[in-house]
C-alpha cells in the first residue's frame, strides 16, 4: 500500500525548481539541526520535543501554529514512506508527481534542509484536470496534506484518464452528490464566514495572515474548520456532514474536539463543536442530546434566475 500527499516546496512554491532539479522534497521551519535521531514512529513524541523548540525560535506563534509546523516537519521527514507518491505544485497551475525513494537526510545551509529523495516522474497534473474535491484538497493551506482518499483519481490522471465529475472513495459517505455539494459549501462558508452567525463570535484560525483553520490536520484526519472565539477564550471545531452517516460525523467531531483539547488549546481555553447539515437530522440530534458542547446548524440554499 502507498499513500499520496500534496507537499508545498516553500511559500508559493518558491523552491520548487530547485527541488525538481535536485530530486528532493523538503521543509524548513528554521529548525537548524539534524533530526535523524529524533524521528520516532510516534509523531506525538516528536511534537512534544520540538514544539517548545519551535516556540523559542518563534515566540510570537501559538501552540496551534507550532503544532501545525512541527507536525508537517515530522510528516515530510518521517511520516511519508518510501514508495509514497507526492504531488508538488510548480507555481504555474501544475503539480509535479514524484515517488519517495529514500529516508530523511539533513542538508545544512541549503533551502528546505530537512529532505527526502524523490524520483520525479515524467508527468504532471494540471489543476484544471482535477475534480473539485481534489482541487480543494491540494489547494489547502499548509506544507503538507494527505490526499490518499483520491488515489483512484490521481492514478487515472497520471495515466491520462479524465476523472469523473463527482468522486468520493470514502466508505463513510452515503451520498456522493451531497459530499460534492457540501465540499463546495465548505469553501463558500470560509469565504463568507463574516456574514454567518458563527462569524459574529468566531474567526477562522489564521497564522501569518493565512487561514490555516480550513482542513486543519489532526492525527485522525483533517477537521473541516478550526475557529477561535474573538476573545480567544474558545476553540471551535466545525464539521459539515458531507453526505456521511450521522454517527460518523458526530464521532469525528468528538475526536477532533478531543485533539484540540489535548494538542491545541492554550491554558483555560474551552472547546466547542458545530455540525452543519442540509436537513434537520434526527439521528444527529439524538446523539447531540448527550453532547452539550456540540451544536447543530442547518443551512439553506437559495437559487434564482435573473433575466438580463
Amino acid at each position: 500500500m502507498k499513500d499520496y500527499y500534496r507537499v508545498m516546496l516553500g511559500r508559493k512554491s518558491i523552491h520548487a525548481k530547485t527541488a525538481f532539479d535536485e530530486n528532493f522534497i523538503g521543509a524548513d521551519f528554521e529548525i537548524n539541526q539534524d533530526l535523524t535521531s529524533d524521528l520516532t514512529d510516534n509523531w506525538r513524541e516528536f511534537n512534544q520535543k520540538f514544539i517548545p523548540i519551535f516556540l523559542q525560535i518563534h515566540p510570537d506563534k501559538t501552540k496551534i501554529g507550532a503544532g501545525l509546523a512541527c507536525g508537517a516537519l515530522w510528516v515530510v521527514s518521517k511520516g511519508i514512506r518510501k514508495g509514497d507518491i507526492v504531488l508538488c505544485p510548480d507555481g504555474y497551475g501544475n503539480y509535479k508527481v514524484g515517488e519517495i525513494t529514500g529516508d530523511y537526510y539533513y542538508a545544512p545551509n541549503a533551502v528546505l534542509p530537512h529532505r527526502r529523495p524523490v524520483n520525479w516522474l515524467n508527468t504532471s497534473i494540471s489543476r484544471a484536470e482535477m475534480s473539485a474535491a481534489l482541487r480543494n484538497s491540494t489547494g489547502s493551506i499548509g506544507t503538507v496534506s494527505t490526499i490518499s482518499q483520491y488515489e483512484s483519481e490521481i492514478e487515472k490522471l497520471i495515466g491520462g484518464v479524465k476523472a469523473p465529475v463527482i468522486f468520493s472513495t470514502d466508505e463513510t459517505v452515503e451520498d456522493p452528490s451531497a459530499f460534492a455539494m457540501e465540499k463546495h459549501l465548505e469553501d463558500f462558508l470560509v469565504a463568507n464566514w463574516t456574514q454567518t452567525d458563527l462569524g459574529k463570535n468566531y474567526d477562522i484560525y489564521e497564522e501569518d495572515g493565512e487561514k490555516v483553520g480550513q482542513q486543519y490536520p489532526t492525527d485522525t484526519g483533517p477537521m473541516d474548520i478550526l475557529a477561535i472565539k474573538k476573545d480567544k477564550s474558545e476553540l471551535l471545531v466545525v464539521e459539515l456532514k458531507k453526505g456521511r452517516a450521522s454517527d460518523v460525523v458526530v464521532g469525528q467531531t468528538l475526536r477532533y474536539m478531543g485533539y484540540a483539547a489535548e494538542e491545541l488549546a492554550e491554558k483555560n481555553q474551552k472547546i466547542r463543536g458545530v455540525i452543519v447539515a442540509l436537513e434537520d437530522d434526527q439521528r444527529i440530534r439524538r446523539a447531540l442530546a448527550v453532547s452539550p458542547n456540540i451544536e447543530f446548524y442547518r443551512y439553506q440554499i437559495s437559487f434564482k434566475l435573473i433575466k438580463q
